[in-house]
């Protein structure tokens, strides 16, 4: 069975198919509609032949669909339908979860993505929890205000490395992970990683992306908010 993985993030959007070895990305950004994406990924993948959709979203997802329209590109994602559109079969994850299941060895292990915003999933004994601790309050905001693109452009890196270590710290002491994993597309601006953390690589999302259907034999969606790859 051959697998479209698509990656939607809030600056580009990625996609990997079985078989092939290099990603291939467009830009997203604030306008960007699911109708745009759905073209986008059928232009871009050109020739390459799937059977079946991953889709990491850039948000909550509840029985495979999107519950909340996306903080970083247009609106018009609640209700829309991704498996008409791309006539297959599709499972719809978060985008952090999705690059959490990537990232996955073993025990407790807390996934962090530093990019357009915080993402994060919590991945437990194999099963994957999707979270947004990113929206939840933090100095005079939340902690994607302060460790999200913006703040790293507003603020400057030092501040931002500041911040980022504190709510790593914070978040750790909370969870009580056995693991923490940093990924997303501005981990590499950090200097040193944080205390108990090990780098991610933003390709592990497309290894999510293919394990989302590696323990399925037909074409029913995944479960909406846990996944388990025991």
């Amino acid at each position: 069975m051959n697998v479209l993985v698509i990656d939607v993030g809030g600056t580009h959007v990625k996609i990997l198919a079985t078989g092939h070895d290099t990603p291939r990305k467009f830009p997203s950004g604030p306008k960007m509609t699911p109708q745009q994406m759905v073209a986008g990924v059928k232009r871009l993948a050109g020739t390459w032949k799937y059977d079946v959709v991953s889709m990491g979203y850039p948000g909550p997802v509840l029985q495979n669909r999107p519950v909340a329209e996306p903080h970083n590109l247009a609106s018009g994602w609640i209700g829309f339908d991704f498996e008409a559109a791309f006539d297959r079969p599709i499972r719809i994850i978060n985008d952090a979860a999705m690059q959490a299941l990537g990232s996955y060895k073993s025990g407790k292990m807390l996934f962090l993505g530093l990019g357009t915003g915080l993402g994060s999933a919590l991945v437990v004994n194999g099963v994957v929890e999707p979270m947004e601790l990113g929206h939840l309050p933090y100095k005079k905001g939340t902690y994607e205000d302060y460790v999200g693109r913006s703040a790293f452009e507003e603020r400057g890196k030092k501040k931002w490395r500041q911040d980022v270590e504190d709510v790593v710290s914070r978040l750790i002491a909370a969870l009580q992970p056995d693991d923490v994993v940093l990924g997303g597309g501005n981990a590499k601006e950090l200097k040193q990683l944080p205390p108990r953390c090990r780098a991610g690589n933003n390709a592990n999302a497309f290894g999510g992306g293919f394990r989302l259907w590696e323990q399925a034999g037909d074409s029913k969606p995944a479960p909406s908010r846990r996944e388990s790859f025991r």
